[in-house]
């Protein structure tokens, strides 16, 4: 498996405000890796009903289901409801040495108010400005193709994001303390056109 890195750093040289997305034309194949946050005896988010680990594990089965391009390998740091650490997700993702990595979360607040999409990107990584580049185009992708607004791009800390030596996004999906939001990450269509959103961005990668 070849990284794409260079082709990250060349792109965001290139790239204007209108956020063109980025490609892998050079490459035959694009390998992803898709990391459902938490697991096992780590839900996340939680209300009532509805267990973060459990949303955002049916999205990746449902992007894995979807997926019907040879040219695109999806990778996944659990297809099971397993806990694995952050060190754990970091090292299989070394040692898979994908070209991107998509890190899917759904978000909680005291606010129920707060509602919509947040990307984040490493605010440390030596690709940041690639990255950030990736990020904007995701970002403008689940704008089109998604009712749930796609608000904020924001850099973070976070240990994937950090230990990544690909280009690292992380998607926060949405509020699963907003009741609109809720609605929309527990409906199975919606997760489908989700992980369509997804699987098509990548898919255009190529």
């Amino acid at each position: 498996m070849k990284k794409a890195i260079p082709y990250f750093v060349a792109l965001t040289a290139l790239v204007s405000l209108s956020f063109t997305q980025p490609n892998f034309n050079n490459n035959k194949q694009i390998h992803v890796v898709i990391d459902a946050g938490h697991g096992g005896s780590d839900f996340g988010a939680s209300s009532i009903l509805y267990k973060e680990k459990q949303i955002v594990a049916a999205i990746s089965q449902k992007i894995k289901a979807l997926n019907q391009n040879q040219d695109v390998i999806i990778h996944f740091t659990r297809e099971e409801d397993e806990f694995l650490s952050l060190t754990d997700r970091a090292k299989m993702i070394s040692e898979i040495k994908p070209d991107l990595v998509l890190s899917l979360h759904v978000n909680q607040s005291a606010n129920i108010a707060k509602s919509g999409m947040e990307f984040y990107v490493s605010n440390t990584s030596k690709d940041n400005d690639a990255t950030h580049t990736i990020a904007q185009a995701l970002q403008e992708k689940f704008k089109k193709d998604n009712a749930i607004s796609a608000t904020e791009i924001k850099k973070a800390p976070f240990f994937i994001l950090k230990k990544s030596a690909a280009p690292a996004v992380l998607i926060e999906l949405g509020y699963l303390s907003n009741t609109a939001d809720r609605a929309m990450l527990t409906d199975e269509k919606q997760q489908e056109k989700i992980a369509s959103t997804i699987l098509s961005f990548v898919s255009e990668l190529k």
